[in-house]
């Protein structure tokens, strides 16, 4: 039997002819991440175990993002400590306030991350990097401090989920809604270890940007990872990224799958997720009209330069409604420039929102936009569980930056005009 793109990545890194699922392998690692939250952890980690040096500086990467600019007396001590453990051992990718970005739009960004690459990040969204064509998957701290001495770890591999797009997205119709689309079939445990392998025409029709909106939210639906073929719009984005030399791997044409879904892209409509799981969808049609007090467009999943345009053409020349608080924060410095650039950063200040610098704070409720009881979010972030954004009697409803933009202007969940 064939191997699934994932297997082929994983059996080249464990040095193996071949894997199946199922198997219990030890992996060399392209890239170690962590994070402001994370990273503290498996400092103490890695040196109450009595690590001493890291294995690779040059493939260790330290993103300051979830609490900065720091927040309070706590979360400047994690970052203190991040920086510390940084300088110690000559962290080369090493980002903090100022030079940083949203981690899992920055290392794309920044070129860290190749097709045919295994990456680990100690952040469950770390998933994003397959739409490179890389296998990457979130990890605890403790496997992150491993994989900073070691430069390996520990996989089952996993068994694949096929999703075979066929068509175009039309409209207002975007990556948020494809994945959510997906999830609410699927539910949040559907691909629960599983490689979920994005295939079929409807793959070619699909930016970059939408790429890493599917392939972030793969852990929504349990997935162990999720990974896209690569294809010329990959080639052409890292293209101009990445310096090294890189393998693209392909599954075989007998490659076995547990299960095969398929979605219609010239079917689909803008849709929600309503509140407590992202398996809670309904098109957006069905739920207008309910009411909002905060918007927030950003975060890991719809924070990239395409997502923010999207969301100003909707907003051009309109307000936010009053009694609404709408945050727009760019995945990026490289971003926030381009918004300014482009002028998009002048259409959301005099739409009434907040611009922020490139943080992951509301998103987990940390800073910059959290909800006491009562109050109900739209946001273009990735997860909706109960206190996620704030007061457990809070609630989020998660939309692409194309229905969360217009649903800031209406005061309530809208369709784009």
């Amino acid at each position: 039997m064939g191997m699934t793109m994932t297997q082929k990545i994983l059996a080249v890194h464990a040095g193996l002819p071949e894997v199946k699922a199922g198997d219990l392998i030890e992996a060399r690692l392209d890239l170690v991440l962590g994070n402001d939250v994370t990273t503290p952890v498996a400092v103490h980690v890695f040196e109450k175990a009595g690590f001493d040096r890291v294995f690779d500086p040059e493939k260790i990467a330290i993103v300051l993002d979830h609490y900065t600019p720091c927040k309070d007396i706590k979360s400047a001590q994690l970052c203190k400590t991040a920086r510390e453990f940084a300088r110690k051992h000559g962290v080369t990718h090493f980002y903090d306030v100022g030079e940083v970005g949203i981690e899992h739009a920055l290392l794309p960004e920044k070129g860290l991350v190749a097709p045919g690459d295994v990456v680990i990040g100690a952040d469950s969204h770390t998933c994003t990097y397959g739409a490179l064509g890389a296998f990457s998957t979130g990890v605890g701290s403790t496997d992150m401090a491993a994989g900073m001495a070691s430069g390996k770890n520990w996989f089952k591999v996993p068994a694949a989920i096929q999703v075979v797009l066929k068509g175009r997205l039309r409209g207002w119709v975007s990556g948020k809604d494809v994945i959510l689309h997906l999830i609410g079939r699927i539910g949040v445990d559907g691909a629960l270890y599983r490689s979920l392998e994005f295939t079929g025409p409807g793959v070619a029709s699909l930016s970059m940007d939408d790429r890493f909106t599917i392939a972030n939210m793969a852990i929504e639906a349990g997935g162990k990872n999720g990974i896209f073929p690569v294809d010329a719009k990959t080639l052409e984005y890292v293209g101009g990224r990445v310096s090294r030399e890189f393998t693209v791997y392909e599954a075989d044409p007998d490659a076995e799958y547990e299960r095969v879904v398929e979605i219609d892209l010239d079917s689909l409509q803008p849709t929600v997720s309503l509140p407590h799981l992202p398996s809670n969808t309904r098109l957006a049609a069905e739920v207008a009209g309910l009411p909002i007090q905060q918007a927030v467009i950003g975060s890991c999943t719809n924070g990239r330069i395409g997502d923010l345009r999207i969301a100003a053409q909707v907003m051009k020349g309109r307000h936010v409604a009053k009694g609404v608080r709408c945050i727009v924060i760019p995945a990026t410095q490289e971003i926030y420039l381009q918004c300014v650039k482009e002028g998009l950063a002048q259409i959301f200040v005099e739409a009434g929102c907040a611009f922020s610098t490139p943080t992951c704070g509301p998103c987990l409720g940390g800073h910059m936009g959290c909800m006491c009881e009562g109050e109900r979010a739209i946001s273009t972030t990735n997860r909706n569980f109960v206190g996620r954004m704030g007061h457990v009697d809070s609630e989020v409803i998660l939309a692409s930056p194309a229905v969360a933009a217009a649903s800031a202007i209406a005061g309530c969940v809208a369709l784009p005009e």
